[in-house]
């Protein structure tokens, strides 16, 4: 049975596909259960592949780091339905093809599936896409997915923070999107302005 503290969690979906920067998307399930979310994954079978290549990590390994994890084609899964409460969904990475997915509503297996059901429940629908340089048919599908009420977020570094080490990069990014994702417990760090040294 589940505990009133338990059902009062925010829910968090991942998604994590084969783009490249898995780190980001380990980084979002680590940080999203330390600030008391309840995490559900879904990731394809590119991003097992690309987990692996980048970090290491197998399929079973990334599962462990959510609260709740699916297959890709478990279309009958919870978080395929706008009656399961969730307060967001961030995809990280975001491949092109699955930004096309979502652009287009295909609805195709539970990770565009639940972006749409994200995208008509008016939730909050965060996709870190990761390409470059960005073709026609990039640009316009995020023009689609921005005009349908979803956020674009390509995890650029934030330099002027002078980070020392990738994996500060992708902590500041995943804490900016965590905010953006508006879960209680994000900490980004805030821009102070610039101070003359004269």
């Amino acid at each position: 049975m589940m505990t009133a503290a338990a059902a009062q969690r925010p829910r968090l979906i991942v998604g994590i596909t084969g783009a490249t920067g898995a780190a980001y998307g380990l980084q979002l399930l680590r940080r999203a259960r330390a600030i008391g979310a309840e995490t559900h994954l879904i990731l394809s079978p590119a991003g097992v592949l690309n987990a692996h290549h980048e970090l290491g990590l197998a399929r079973d390994a990334l599962e462990r780091e959510a609260d709740v994890a699916y297959a890709p084609g478990d279309v009958g899964a919870c978080v395929a339905s706008g009656s399961f409460p969730t307060a967001a969904m961030v995809i990280a990475p975001c491949s092109m093809r699955t930004l096309a997915a979502v652009a287009h509503g295909l609805s195709d297996n539970l990770m565009s599936r639940a972006a749409d059901v994200t995208l008509k429940e008016r939730r909050r629908l965060i996709l870190m896409v990761r390409e470059t340089p960005l073709n026609l048919a990039h640009l316009r599908n995020m023009t689609a997915v921005t005009e349908m009420g979803g956020i674009i977020f390509p995890p650029l570094p934030a330099l002027y923070l002078k980070p020392t080490s990738i994996e500060e990069m992708v902590a500041e990014t995943v804490e900016r999107v965590l905010e953006l994702a508006q879960l209680p417990g994000a900490a980004p760090q805030a821009w102070q302005g610039l101070r003359s040294h004269a």
